[in-house]
C-alpha cells in the first residue's frame, strides 16, 4: 500500500549550512537551515510482499518487546534497555561488541524538549563519525576500532500508543544519488558535529512501517566505515487514521557497533 506524506528536504547552497541545537542555552530551541517542503509517495512495509532487510537496504524492522514499562526520567531503565539493545544487535547484525551512548525520547508536541526530526538526513558525515568515535572511546581505542569494521546504528521504537501520525520514514539507498547529499554542521552548546542532509530527488523511494507499536523496532545504519550505505530518514507528516488523536512518542537509541 502506498500513501502520500510531506517531508522537508534540504536545499543546496554555495555556503556551509548548520543546525544549532539548544540555541541561546534554551533546551529544545532549534535554529535550522532552509528546508523545502515536498510531497512524496511512501510504501508501507506492513503490506509489502518482500520485507526490507538491513543487509539489503540498511534498515530492518522487527517485533522485539521490551521489559521497560515507561521511558521517563523517574525510572532507572537504561541498564535493562541497553542490555535488550545489545541482544537485538547481536542477533540482527551479528555485532561482536556494542556501545550504547545516547537515548533520545521524542514527543510530537510543540512544548516538548525533543520533537520528531522533520528534516531528511542521516546522522553522521565521514568526519562527524570519526570525531564521534573519538568522543565516545578516546583516541587510542578509537584507532583500534578504526582498524577494523565498525558502524553507528540507530534503534527506534514507539513508547506508548501505536504510531498514528509522524511515523519514521526511510529512503532506500539504491534510489539516492551521491549529489543528493549535503554536508551540514551540527552545533551544540558544548560540541560541534556534522550530519548529512538530503536534497529532493524524484527518484527517491520512500518506505515506512504503518502503525508501529511499542513492541516493534526499526534499526538502521547511520554510518559504516566499510561502506554500507547510510540511510536517509525523517518523520513523515501524515496521519494513518484521522479519527485517532494520539501523540507520537518514541525513543531512538544511538549505538556504536564493532563487527
Amino acid at each position: 500500500m502506498t500513501r502520500t506524506a510531506t517531508v522537508n528536504y534540504h536545499v543546496h547552497k554555495p555556503e556551509r549550512q548548520a543546525f544549532e541545537l539548544d540555541a541561546g542555552g534554551i533546551i529544545g530551541n532549534l535554529v535550522a537551515p532552509e528546508l523545502a517542503t515536498t510531497k512524496v509517495e511512501v510504501s508501507d512495509q506492513r503490506s509489502a510482499r518482500t520485507a526490507t532487510t538491513f543487509n539489503a537496504a540498511s534498515v530492518g524492522f522487527r517485533t522485539f518487546p521490551t521489559q521497560i514499562p515507561s521511558f521517563d526520567d523517574v525510572r532507572d531503565w537504561r541498564r535493562i534497555y541497553d542490555a535488550e539493545l545489545m541482544e537485538l544487535l547481536t542477533a540482527e547484525v551479528d555485532a561482536k561488541e556494542v556501545v550504547i551512548f545516547d537515548h533520545t525520547v521524542r514527543v510530537d508536541d510543540s512544548d516538548a524538549d525533543r520533537k520528531p526530526a522533520r528534516n531528511v538526513h542521516s546522522d553522521y558525515s565521514l568526519n562527524g563519525a570519526k570525531q564521534r568515535l573519538i568522543d565516545i572511546l578516546g583516541t587510542e581505542k578509537a584507532a583500534e576500532w578504526s582498524a577494523g569494521h565498525y558502524a553507528f546504528i540507530n534503534v527506534w521504537r514507539p513508547t506508548e500508543a501505536p504510531i498514528n501520525s509522524a511515523p519514521l520514514g526511510f529512503i532506500l539507498p539504491d534510489s539516492v544519488a551521491e549529489e543528493d547529499w549535503i554536508l551540514l554542521d551540527l552545533i551544540y552548546p558544548d560540541r560541534k558535529g556534522q550530519i548529512m542532509g538530503l536534497a529532493a530527488n524524484p527518484n527517491h523511494q520512500w518506505i515506512y512501517m504503518s502503525s508501529m507499536t511499542r513492541d516493534e523496532v526499526a534499526y538502521f545504519n547511520i554510518f559504516d566505515n566499510r561502506g554500507r550505505p547510510s540511510i536517509g530518514h525523517s518523520a513523515l507528516d501524515m496521519v494513518e487514521d484521522p479519527n485517532i488523536h494520539t501523540v507520537r512518542k518514541s525513543i531512538e537509541s544511538r549505538t556504536l557497533v564493532r563487527f
